[in-house]
């Protein structure tokens, strides 16, 4: 299927389904009024995650849609609703395979020690979006500067005192 016909049929239900289904980036042709179908969605975002970007906002807040998204594309998250950016079983989801994910989660994830723990084994980098509360945390300080050393910068003072987090540094 070509995209001049996608186009001219973008508000097609049944061409869209079978568009999307070839490649679910074809969801960004789709009319508005389809982008918000959850059939055609979901049909795009089992061919591939990260078409969640042309998804409508009202999806974009549906927990099973995200869900489906960052099974393949974590990083999606960001197109999460603000709601599902406070959602502990998507951020933490996304942040095993994704730790950047940390970076859109909402300050009470920032400052869960098993979402910054799955953020920081996956980057350790990412230990400075962590709550302030975290970034002194010596567990968490280990794994983050065990993974990268660059995210020795990002702990607390206190621990960059720590002989055995400096020790890390060789």
């Amino acid at each position: 299927m070509d995209i001049e016909e996608i186009e001219q049929n973008n508000d097609n239900k049944e061409i869209i389904l079978k568009a999307v289904q070839e490649n679910g980036k074809n969801l960004d042709l789709a009319s508005d009024r389809l982008k918000d179908d959850e059939e055609i969605v979901k049909a795009a975002l089992e061919q591939n995650g990260e078409s969640l970007e042309f998804a409508s906002d009202r999806l974009k807040d549906h927990k099973d849609i995200l869900q489906l998204a960052i099974k393949t594309a974590p990083w999606t998250v960001c197109y999460a609703s603000e709601r599902l950016r406070a959602d502990r079983d998507i951020i933490l989801e996304s942040c095993k395979t994704y730790g950047q994910a940390l970076y859109y989660a909402s300050p009470e994830l920032r400052d869960d020690k098993e979402v910054v723990k799955s953020a920081v084994t996956n980057k350790g980098i990412i230990i400075k979006y962590a709550s302030s509360r975290l970034i002194d945390d010596k567990e968490l300080a280990e794994i983050a500067v065990k993974q990268n050393k660059q995210a020795y910068h990002f702990i607390s003072a206190r621990l960059k005192q720590d002989d055995e987090i400096k020790a890390l540094m060789g």
